[in-house]
């Protein structure tokens, strides 16, 4: 498995990852992507680690803690083997203080994320959303006393916009305190808004983008086709309404690019589609799901090839979509993209 930095951090970590959501899972969401168990989540690490993949992502939200419960018993007698990724901020409660960033929130949140993992450190806490009622200043104190009581090695935010990654990244360079190196972004072959502020942002400030929902919300599994009615297992029956809109016309342009390339390369949907994403800039790593042996491994595939610069054109041009104000300029007009020139194909960050 390919090792790469984590933004401009001194963290390896794999290509790959894996995303935690599917085990224990409960309620309505949770519950749709997947139900996997303790001895199957076991099962799913071993393959995951077989193959180079050590970090392992979560979120106190994920099943109400349950999905963290489950990683942290999967894992048991294998910490010094994995890195541990979870994520905090959303609301767990009806309570005042039982949501956002908080101080009291954010350490109540570690010390009960580290009991349910089983360890006595995360390698990677992030922010699940940016918290408007809490200073920047607070959120980043804390997590800066939390990193030197060794809870935590690194944080990292999820789901921010530019001008709230940005604003926090300067006031932990006022402060002196520890920078986030990762922002966990929606980013696929039918969501690429990733790339119009947060790729360049991320570029510039050294933060690397670890890709949640690399198949757009479970469209891209090669089982949904134009013409054809939604598969009757298709998770989006019961989760489409909390995923990210796409409409049909662009979903079934870009699937018939993937079909085409896979005919060409003999590699499925899913693995191209994924391997699409392991090419672009800022990416460190794209967190894979799967709800059973058989998902993972097909998964894992996305590796250890390339695809042809014919392919990744015709991927390019299938999924584009025409950016909006501000960032149109740098596509319709010279003088805009002399001063802003692209950053899709761009290789360095900042040290």
């Amino acid at each position: 498995m390919e090792s790469r930095r984590l933004g401009a951090s001194g963290l390896n970590v794999p290509a790959l990852s894996f995303g935690a959501g599917t085990f224990a899972g409960r309620g309505p969401l949770f519950g749709a992507w997947g139900t996997t168990d303790a001895q199957e989540a076991r099962r799913l690490v071993e393959i995951c680690l077989d193959a180079g993949v050590t970090l392992f992502d979560t979120a106190d939200v994920y099943s109400d803690g349950a999905s963290e419960e489950a990683l942290g018993k999967a894992i048991r007698g294998r910490r010094d083997q994995v890195m541990l990724s979870t994520k905090t901020g959303l609301p767990l409660g009806e309570g005042p203080n039982d949501a956002g960033t908080s101080r009291s929130r954010l350490i109540k949140a570690c010390e009960a994320a580290l009991r349910r993992l089983g360890t006595d450190y995360i390698d990677l806490l992030q922010l699940h959303a940016y918290d408007a009622g809490t200073p920047v200043e607070e959120a980043l104190s804390t997590l800066a006393d939390l990193v030197r009581a060794g809870k935590v090695r690194y944080v990292g935010v999820s789901n921010f916009s530019g001008w709230q990654l940005m604003k926090s990244l300067a006031a932990a360079e006022t402060y002196g305190h520890p920078r986030y190196v990762a922002h966990q972004v929606y980013y696929s072959l039918v969501g690429r808004d990733y790339e119009w502020e947060l790729m360049p942002l991320g570029l510039d400030q050294g933060v690397g983008a670890l890709v949640w929902s690399p198949l757009g919300w479970g469209r891209l599994t090669g089982r949904i086709r134009r013409g054809q009615p939604l598969p009757a297992q298709s998770r989006l029956h019961q989760t489409a309404e909390y995923g990210p809109p796409v409409t049909d016309e662009h979903l079934f342009a870009v699937v018939d690019a993937l079909d085409s390339v896979a005919e060409e390369t003999g590699k499925s949907v899913p693995q191209i589609a994924i391997n699409w994403l392991l090419r672009q800039p800022t990416v460190s790593s794209v967190i894979i799901g799967a709800r059973n042996e058989a998902q993972l491994r097909q998964n894992l595939g996305a590796t250890g090839w390339t695809l042809a610069p014919e392919h990744l054109a015709r991927l390019d041009a299938a999924s584009h979509r025409e950016a909006p104000y501000p960032y149109f300029p740098y596509y319709r007009q010279a003088g805009f993209a002399r001063l802003n020139p692209p950053v899709r194909h761009a290789t360095s960050a900042r040290p």
